[in-house]
């Protein structure tokens, strides 16, 4: 079995995911953690110098590897489902759970977040 937790940037799905992880036994991957590896860069500096269409590329090659593994819980970025090959593909290979989180949390979260790709409009949409 694997369990994917979707959701918004900032919504908790490592943390989460970790807690999970532990209470079931399971190994914690983290879509990101798994990229940056095999970039060998920080997303952020990735996203910035080929783009994000390249980065959804190979986040997309990133997850159906994921989805293949067993006995995982896997925390996805927070744009893993912009493409629908990657919702399909986790519909596939995982249970699925969204995770929410208010507006307001979410920009208490990640107002100060100096690590994650700019999203400048998705930070103004959360400023209330």
């Amino acid at each position: 079995m694997t369990i994917a937790l979707v959701g918004m940037p900032g919504c908790g799905k490592s943390t989460v995911g970790r807690h999970l992880a532990r209470h079931l036994g399971m190994r914690l991957v983290d879509s990101d953690h798994e990229i940056e590896r095999r970039i060998g860069m920080p997303i952020r500096d990735f996203f910035a110098a080929q783009g994000e269409g390249a980065f959804r590329d190979i986040e997309q090659e990133v997850i159906e590897r994921l989805c293949a593994d067993d006995g995982i819980v896997l925390a996805t970025g927070g744009g893993a489902v912009l493409r629908s090959s990657n919702r399909d593909q986790l519909r596939r290979g995982a249970h699925v759970f969204y995770l929410r989180s208010t507006p307001e949390e979410l920009f208490r979260r990640l107002r100060h977040d100096t690590h994650r790709p700019q999203r400048t409009s998705l930070l103004a949409h959360l400023q209330l």
